[in-house]
């Protein structure tokens, strides 16, 4: 059964403080798990709060210590609340960790436009300008509309959160879903075009492509189990050596082209495919869907705004800058020089490579090339792995996603999501065999649905401002943005619609069904645990019949806690209340409610900057055993059982895991207080 919690009282996560005093030291096993460090040295006071630093170490012995030290080396030293601003990104490294994806795109979208236009043959390349100048318009427009969501949303204007706001619940579901799956997406094609540049130029490898993939998707989550910082590290020079390995490339490109270096290229000839269709308005249309893959991923700086170092909001739109011009002008430089030496879409090679080897051979350069290409794609999936969890998280805070996903880790990170991402796009690769051509189809729904509601929001947000007048610019640039984006997201899903789009189209509703059932169940929950302070002041004193001591764990002030309180306070002289406090400020929120209430029982409130729950909980536990001096202790923990058996997935087990840890002490008796939900 979980643990009482009243999910109305979750607070989001900040930065804390810790308090500081005398470290209690001993040979108890408590001890060597967790150092408490009192904010003094007084015993237990009957009424009030006492407050506990937990400083969480390795335990010493046991399998507990080969798991301990396996986790720190493959995830690195525990981070504290404290620590996290230490955590945020400077401009070159936000580029890098949040540019990855859109500016990798340029790898594909040129071949997955042209894929379509050769189905007419060699007429199909009269239109693959026109497509291009298109593509690299909608790019203009789109960045310089998410310009206008940072200004606005200088906390993070995430689609969600903006058309939440601004639209309602259900668009804003609506938007999260796509991007829940768009994100997946980006995983998926990244790191099988990575795959697939690695193949190009060390064919032998292509049966091995799955395995390729998968080991890369591993290698990318346990990199972001290590934590923002680390990752943003990792991804900087596989990034800038795409960027400067592509504009070399091209500068050579042009350059030979243009006869200004004694260069001679020497094209690569693929044979051309005979026509199977006439080049019409609907081919024109597919092959811009197609190559819209390099937007992609443009919103994720407005997204991920928090993660920028002072001023965020500055470097957050020089960000946007940057990013912008480098996916414009490569994709559009790739664009023309395939279109020049008439390059022609192969299974056996990227487009990318057949440039390469048509302007440098198979020079070390062209190697270095598709090195640094494979790179990019397989690190472009961290733009979703950042952004990813965070949307699960702002999902899971706002009740619409299980709490699972709104922890975080020892580093600071999101776990659950990235984990589940890792996982689902690990089945996807496998389930298409590592095929960009099989994947795109399903690709850039989801992108274009959540800009599209995004820009609509953010009109809805200037038209609602009591200086709308003021505003007038910042409205037409969304609008254009909405509009632009509206239109692409019309032609991507009629002219992908059979080839996979549909799959798009049915999953969204499905999800957004699925997360107004979650958030039904959670405000229900919240609503039968609530106890309002007119409850609490009508309660009433029941005689002390034992001798016995007893601890309550509760991690808010609700009705299942409440009645595990007076349970307590009827078969125990001496009753402490012990609250963990994983988030900063769920400390302080409990010490209000206790004082209103006016409750005369002890409060106990440990710190945990490391949020670690179990290992504090226990050892506080042990503490208070001690003090007290107490033969036996009882441990009354609140529960609530809900209605029905599916929902228990929604909730963290950790009753379950205090009764499991709880029962190997000894001079310890444990016993639940079930509370019963009735829908």
């Amino acid at each position: 059964m979980p643990f009482a919690q009243d999910e109305s009282e979750l607070p989001s996560p900040s930065s804390g403080s810790s308090s500081s005093g005398v470290t209690v030291t001993g040979s108890h096993p408590g001890d060597r798990y967790v150092r408490y460090v009192p904010a003094n040295d007084l015993p237990l006071k009957p009424v009030g709060a006492r407050y506990y630093v937990a400083d969480v170490t390795a335990p010493k012995e046991g399998f507990g210590r080969l798991l301990y030290r396996l986790e720190r080396v493959l995830i690195g030293r525990q981070l504290s609340w404290a620590e996290a601003k230490h955590e945020r990104l400077n401009k070159v490294r936000a580029l890098a960790i949040l540019s990855s994806d859109a500016i990798s795109s340029t790898a594909y979208a040129t071949e997955e436009a042209l894929r379509i236009l050769v189905l007419a043959g060699l007429v199909g390349y009269s239109a693959m300008l026109s497509v291009g100048i298109a593509i690299v318009l909608l790019i203009a427009i789109v960045a310089f509309s998410y310009s206008q969501t940072i200004m606005a949303y200088p906390e993070g204007g995430g689609t969600y959160h903006v058309t939440l706001e601004n639209l309602g619940k259900y668009p804003g579901l609506v938007a999260a879903s796509a991007l829940l799956i768009d994100y997946t997406m980006t995983v998926a094609v990244s790191i099988s075009s990575g795959v697939a540049a690695v193949t190009s130029a060390f064919p032998s490898l292509y049966p091995y492509r799955v395995e390729i993939a998968v080991a890369a998707i591993a290698f990318i989550t346990l990199v972001n189990l290590r934590g923002v910082r680390e990752s943003g590290t990792v991804f900087v020079l596989p990034t800038y050596a795409f960027i400067v390995s592509m504009y070399v490339l091209l500068g050579l490109g042009f350059a030979a082209w243009l006869g200004i270096l004694p260069l001679h290229p020497h094209p690569v000839r693929y044979p051309m495919p005979e026509a199977v269709q006439p080049l019409t308005l609907f081919l024109i249309l597919r092959a811009f869907a197609s190559g819209s893959s390099a937007l992609t991923g443009v919103e994720a700086i407005a997204n991920g705004i928090p993660i920028f170092k002072e001023p965020q909001t500055r470097n957050a739109r020089i960000t946007l800058v940057w990013m912008a011009g480098i996916l414009a002008t490569i994709f559009f430089g790739i664009h023309i020089l395939t279109y020049h030496f008439h390059l022609v879409p192969s299974d056996e090679e990227t487009i990318v490579s057949q440039l390469a080897r048509t302007v440098v051979g198979e020079s070390p350069f062209y190697y270095f090339i598709q090195a640094a290409t494979a790179g990019i794609l397989f690190l472009a999936a961290e733009t979703a792995f950042a952004d990813f969890p965070r949307l699960s998280y702002l999902l899971a805070r706002d009740r619409f996603l299980p709490h699972h996903f709104r922890f975080q880790g020892d580093r600071l990170a999101f776990n659950t999501g990235i984990l589940v991402l890792g996982v689902l796009t690990s089945l996807l690769v496998i389930i298409k065999q590592a095929s960009v051509t099989a994947l795109i189809p399903l690709y850039a729904v989801g992108a274009f649905s959540a800009f599209t509601f995004s820009q609509t929001g953010m009109v809805v947000h200037w038209w609602r401002m009591p200086d709308r007048h003021r505003h007038i610019h910042s409205m037409v640039i969304n609008g254009i943005g909405a509009v632009a984006t509206g239109i692409a997201t019309i032609v991507i899903i009629i002219t992908k619609f059979v080839y996979g789009a549909w799959m798009v189209i049915i999953i969204v509703p499905l999800l957004v069904a699925m997360m107004a059932a979650i958030n039904h169940h959670y405000r229900s929950v919240a609503e039968q645990l609530r106890l309002s302070p007119i409850e609490l002041r009508q309660r009433t004193k029941r005689p002390i019949r034992r001798s016995t001591t007893a601890v309550v764990p509760i991690a808010s002030l609700n009705r299942a806690s409440y009645w595990a309180l007076e349970y307590a306070r009827m078969i125990a002289r001496d009753v402490t209340a012990v609250h963990v406090a994983v988030e900063p400020e769920s400390g302080e929120i409990l010490r209000k409610r206790w004082e209103e209430a006016g409750l005369d029982i002890p409060l106990v409130i440990v710190e945990s900057p490391y949020r670690e729950l179990i290992g504090p909980l226990v050892a506080v536990i042990e503490k208070i055993h001690r003090e007290k001096g107490c033969p036996f202790l009882t441990v009354v923990i609140p529960e609530f059982v809900p209605a029905h058996w599916w929902e228990r997935i929604l909730h963290t087990q950790t009753a379950w895991r205090l009764r499991r840890v709880l029962s190997h002490i000894p001079d310890i008796a444990i016993t639940g207080v079930p509370y019963h939900l009735v829908r």
